[in-house]
């Protein structure tokens, strides 16, 4: 059984537990320190200190488990410190505050090979990677088939909300537009906030807003209309006829600014005639 205070300091010293780990893990020459004989592994601890701008003696009662919470900025410096991935971060922020840290936005253009073995996997589903700022940075060849080929736009057309409210070809392609669309803003308003990326999406909406008026109209209305779960959407493809998909859209792990959308054949007689199309592609589509 445990007494008050093992349960009070029991967060405090798996934070310094986490710490100690860390910092062990790290090799001094890398970040330019000597490399002279050492008794432990690692950087020392005020090296650590050193890099995060703050005092030695409050670093070395953290790992302790000693000295109350830490603040916010200091964490963040400790994790730039240490070079923590965004995962790590977060788990330290758990650990010494009990929970995440405030969203940071980083536009990154490219995912991972493996990622794109994952959209490559889901055929004949067309699947594709959007950013927080609904920009098409990866695709399959099924969404070539279905929708676009991506790879054939300049890079600043791969956006979806251009797209659908200033392209007429893919205005004419939506069934049902207007709920489409009012899904797609609701949606996409809701990825921004999520990704912390509010800053950076202003210059699409301001030009969005300017180019057209049922966007502007439906973005000052704020409504958050089916902007979670999934739905059954009708295409008319200009080839294959009318298709029925069934639209998911999926947080991709440990990337706050990506989304994996797909959109898989409703019926086996759509998956056929995508199946179809494909076998006449040579190889695949990549972002």
């Amino acid at each position: 059984m445990t007494n008050g205070l093992t349960a009070r300091r029991a967060p405090e010293a798996r934070l310094g537990t986490y710490l100690r780990d860390r910092r062990m893990k790290l090799d001094p020459a890398s970040f330019g320190f000597p490399a002279e004989r050492r008794r432990t592994p690692g950087l020392r601890r005020e090296e650590v200190a050193q890099r995060a701008n703050i005092s030695p003696t409050w670093y070395t009662w953290l790992e302790q488990g000693r000295g109350g919470a830490p603040s916010a900025d200091v964490l963040d410096r400790i994790a730039r410190a240490l070079m923590l991935t965004e995962v790590e971060r977060e788990h330290l922020f758990l650990l010494g505050l009990g929970r995440p840290p405030e969203v940071r936005y980083r536009k990154r253009d490219a995912v991972t090979p493996r990622l794109q073995r994952v959209l490559d996997a889901l055929e004949p589903a067309a699947a594709m990677i959007r950013t927080a700022t609904w920009d098409v940075i990866a695709w399959n060849r099924a969404t070539t088939v279905m929708f676009t080929d991506y790879g054939d736009l300049p890079a600043e057309q791969r956006n979806v909300l251009r797209m659908l409210f200033l392209d007429p070809r893919a205005r004419a392609a939506q069934q049902q537009w207007e709920s489409v669309a009012r899904f797609v803003v609701g949606s996409f308003r809701i990825d921004a906030a999520r990704a912390g990326a509010a800053a950076e999406v202003g210059p699409l909406v301001d030009e969005l807003c300017a180019r057209s008026p049922e966007f502007r109209a439906m973005w000052e209305s704020n409504d958050i209309v089916g902007a979670a779960g999934e739905f059954v959407k009708r295409i008319r493809h200009p080839v294959l006829g009318e298709l029925g998909v069934e639209y998911s859209a999926f947080a991709v792990d440990g990337r706050t600014d990506l989304t994996l959308v797909v959109h898989n054949p409703a019926t086996e007689e759509d998956r056929e005639k995508i199946r179809a199309q494909l076998a006449k592609m040579p190889g695949r589509a990549s972002g």
